[in-house]
């Protein structure tokens, strides 16, 4: 770990959170609309929001221009959460619901930064790492993180829209490593999905950390660790 230059972190799940859940968020939107709000309907459109994402294809767009590519994303986006409703009951005006919600995810209120984020965030920069972010987000997280106020400690911000790759495909790893203009083997990467993160990180040879909040992965892969305070042990 001693070569390493440069940090790189996944976003949702690692750096922030969704305050609640997306069912949560979702419910509190669509009761105007006569949609009821219980313990068990948010367990439903959990459920559903996770299946729908899990059966989506990739954020990859075959669009360069700004606001084509914004278009893109939100009928990605507006898929998913159709789908969501499809599966636990669909309602009149949703295209209404729907711009209602996709905003409130470009907002800080929608969101949760983990209690160590800016201060592992602050010592990495004094003791002179670089700071990226790779993420399969969409072009909202520019708002996200300057409304979170974490914009400032990144040297790069590299998401799967703008990059034409979502992890764990070798290329966005290439592109957030070309930003710093730095070897693999000089970068590690933090985040929470096994998959997308660990492997997708190993596998382009960057150093690969599981960030494993909720200690469901008991061990099976290393290095792992609970929360980013943790970090100072594998860099020293």
């Amino acid at each position: 770990m001693s070569s390493i230059k440069v940090v790189f972190f996944d976003a949702v799940g690692t750096l922030f959170h969704v305050k609640g859940s997306v069912g949560d968020v979702y419910l509190r939107y669509a009761e105007k609309y006569g949609v009821p709000r219980s313990v068990d309907m948010v367990t439903k459109v959990n459920q559903a929001f996770k299946d729908a994402f899990c059966q989506a294809p990739p954020p990859i767009f075959a669009v360069e221009q700004p606001e084509k590519l914004k278009q893109c994303e939100r009928l990605w986006w507006f898929d998913i959460v159709h789908a969501v409703f499809y599966r636990v009951g669909m309602f009149e005006e949703f295209d209404d619901y729907f711009d209602e919600v996709y905003g409130a995810f470009s907002r800080a209120e929608a969101w949760g930064i983990y209690s160590e984020v800016s201060e592992v965030l602050q010592q990495l920069r004094v003791q002179g790492y670089e700071l990226g972010v790779i993420s399969n987000f969409d072009t909202r997280f520019f708002e996200i993180v300057r409304a979170l106020g974490l914009e400032h400690f990144f040297d790069s911000i590299t998401i799967s829209s703008i990059a034409g790759s979502a992890k764990p495909a070798l290329q966005i790893f290439r592109h957030a490593l070309a930003q710093h203009v730095v070897e693999p083997e000089e970068a590690m990467h933090v985040g929470d999905d096994p998959k997308e993160d660990f492997e997708g990180a190993a596998n382009a040879g960057l150093s690969g950390v599981l960030l494993d909040r909720d200690g469901t992965e008991k061990g099976e892969i290393t290095p792992c660790i609970a929360d980013l305070g943790e970090l100072q042990q594998l860099l020293h």
